[in-house]
């Protein structure tokens, strides 16, 4: 299976989505700058995976921090939080990945700088395992809503690549598939980057899922046909009633879906949401 970001050593290896499906290249990272890079660029993208990104930079940089002391530890440690909170603003993930680790060096007031290095690579890399957790709870219970031969629309990038494990909405679709051969996909191409043409179809067509790609536009089309039984996306944002922004283009996919009564589902960890935003207005 494909890996977003892991640990190489004391660095860390993002592989470069920009590039794929022709090439498969691993960007080695080896401080929080290099990582903010990757994430600006789109070299690592998917609300999950910019999370731990995120979270992986500030153990990764807390190594490279000269502190003779803990507040001056955590003075430091602050500024490269805030930088990496900036890298990319419309995934709450990244945020949420930051804060949190960032709690788990500002609570402990008795340890020193040795002691809070240790504590931020723990931090790291329970959230990785946590995501991956989610993901196959996510495909556990969303598995049970699919159809048997169901036909389904996803939207951008779901998967491995977009997450610490096997997917939100594409682990939806992974799951489901496993129990149920007779599962066809459409995949939407995504404009203007092609994560639905680049990622995600090369994602499932590596794990020999039937998946057909077709043009966003295609998407109504498709349903007036009675071709598409339910929609599955994941998401950057969902704000405390629910509402949900993503990918451009989403919105059209779920305005269709409903004109043409067809279930429309949204797969997302907890971190998604952002409940001090009480709903979104379109």
């Amino acid at each position: 299976m494909l890996r977003a970001i892991y640990w190489d050593g004391d660095a860390i290896a993002i592989l470069d989505q920009r590039v794929l499906p022709q090439r498969q290249v691993i960007l080695r990272c080896t401080d929080a700058r290099q990582v903010i890079k990757a994430i600006r660029t789109m070299a690592i993208r998917g609300a999950p995976a910019i999370g731990i990104a995120g979270a992986m930079a500030l153990a990764l940089e807390a190594r490279r921090i000269q502190a003779a002391d803990p507040q001056t530890f955590r003075r430091k440690f602050l500024r490269v939080c805030r930088l990496l909170k900036q890298a990319r603003p419309t995934a709450v993930n990244l945020a949420w990945a930051v804060d949190r680790v960032y709690a788990a060096v500002a609570t402990d007031q008795d340890a020193d700088v040795f002691a809070l290095q240790r504590r931020l690579r723990e931090e790291a890399d329970a959230l990785l395992e946590e995501d991956a957790r989610v993901n196959e709870a996510l495909a556990r219970i969303g598995g049970g809503i699919v159809p048997k031969g169901a036909r389904m629309l996803t939207y951008c990038n779901t998967g491995t690549l977009a997450t610490g494990g096997h997917g939100t909405a594409l682990g939806v679709i992974r799951t489901a598939f496993a129990a149920d051969r007779s599962l066809r996909v459409f995949a939407c191409e995504t404009r203007p980057v092609l994560q639905g043409a680049r990622l995600t179809s090369f994602e499932l067509m590596a794990e020999g899922i039937p998946v057909t790609l077709i043009t966003d536009n295609a998407a109504g089309a498709l349903m007036a046909r009675n071709g598409v039984d339910l929609v599955l996306v994941g998401a950057d944002r969902i704000a405390a009633n629910g509402d949900t922004a993503n990918k451009i283009g989403t919105y059209s996919v779920a305005v269709l879906a409903h004109h043409h009564d067809i279930p429309f589902y949204v797969a997302a960890p907890l971190s998604t949401f952002d409940f001090s935003i009480p709903a979104a207005a379109v």
